[in-house]
């Protein structure tokens, strides 16, 4: 054999030897609280694209949280995806979460949407506003969550149960908007103005206002968006009003899906990369869309039923403080006796 030939063959046997010896990219763990098939696709995405496998572990956030604590140093776990500002904050503070420099994320998710500490950013916007039956109620009569405690809605009010995270950070919105004496007035007067029992979940809630045992509620946008879907006659009794728009009024409401990397990550630069990578305009996409959640990523577009809904005014209030002062929003709803 030629020298040529020989050194050629040797060359080969090298790449092919090389190739055999890369690693395999370090997998990635994900506890997450949201709907698999929803996440799911997503996370595949990912994979195709970088070779990194991802291990999926999906429960109530909550229990997740739990999972983490208990499970400590030995926690396979390298990601938290969960839902409320109020479980991120909490994650955060219970040392499940850990410090992460990332410029990227810092870039793709706004300053009011994210840990002042780098220990979780938002992923998603779930808005939380007024929703009105379009029969029996007129948008001018529209204005504000606080308006909503007025006694002119007596007997005409929906709301969502206050074991429900999203029920208490709105709660805790109005606490960091006006104090506690204020946010507790408020919060009775909702009650004071309630058609009936408090709803399990949104859906139901609007599905309520639509067969007319109230006129008014308040729901998270991502729920509307769902019914849509598959029924988009359904826009036509039951309309979504943007709270708080006026001048200093504050903005609507708005709570997030979020993430972080956990403190006992055992791939954090992973970990890191994924969470970039999910914040980043073009998989922002495939993140909201069908979920009618809104891109935490300016750049990135909403889904067609979300962007129907127009642009509005959100809240300026830092999510982290809104989580902070979750625990004493339960405390308010349980002195007001809203259930």
């Amino acid at each position: 054999m030629k020298f040529w030939k020989k050194a050629l063959c040797a060359s080969a046997v090298g790449v092919a030897t090389l190739a055999q010896a890369q690693p395999a990219p370090q997998a990635v763990t994900v506890y997450s609280s949201r709907i698999e098939n929803l996440l799911k696709p997503t996370l595949d995405q990912y994979t195709q694209q970088t070779g990194v496998k991802i291990n999926l572990l999906t429960d109530r956030g909550g229990s997740l949280s739990e999972r983490l604590a208990a499970e400590g140093k030995s926690s396979p776990a390298d990601v938290l995806i969960t839902v409320d500002m109020g479980n991120l904050h909490n994650a955060a503070e219970r040392g499940l979460l850990r410090r992460i420099d990332s410029p990227m994320l810092n870039a793709n998710v706004p300053a009011n949407f994210r840990d002042p500490g780098n220990r979780w950013w938002g992923l998603s916007q779930r808005e939380r506003t007024i929703f009105y039956a379009a029969d029996r109620v007129k948008p001018a009569q529209l204005s504000t969550y606080e308006d909503l405690a007025d006694p002119k809605w007596k007997g005409k009010l929906c709301l969502r149960t206050s074991k429900q995270t999203y029920t208490q950070s709105l709660v805790a919105m109005m606490i960091a908007k006006h104090g506690v004496q204020q946010a507790e007035a408020i919060t009775r007067g909702w009650v004071n103005n309630l058609a009936g029992d408090v709803f399990t979940n949104d859906n139901s809630l609007l599905k309520a206002i639509a067969a007319g045992q109230c006129d008014v509620g308040i729901a998270n946008t991502y729920y509307y968006g769902r019914i849509l879907s598959r029924e988009p006659e359904f826009g036509q009794g039951v309309k979504l009003f943007w709270a708080n728009q006026g001048a200093n009024q504050g903005g609507a409401h708005v709570n997030l899906s979020g993430a972080g990397v956990t403190t006992h990550a055992k791939n954090p630069e992973g970990a890191r990369k994924l969470l970039e990578w999910l914040s980043s305009e073009g998989v922002q996409t495939a993140y909201t869309h069908g979920t009618f959640e809104s891109p935490i990523n300016t750049r990135a577009k909403a889904d067609p039923i979300v962007q129907a809904w127009g642009k509005f005014t959100p809240s300026p209030l830092n999510a982290a403080d809104i989580g902070s002062r979750q625990a004493e929003a339960i405390r308010l709803l349980d002195r007001v006796g809203y259930r």
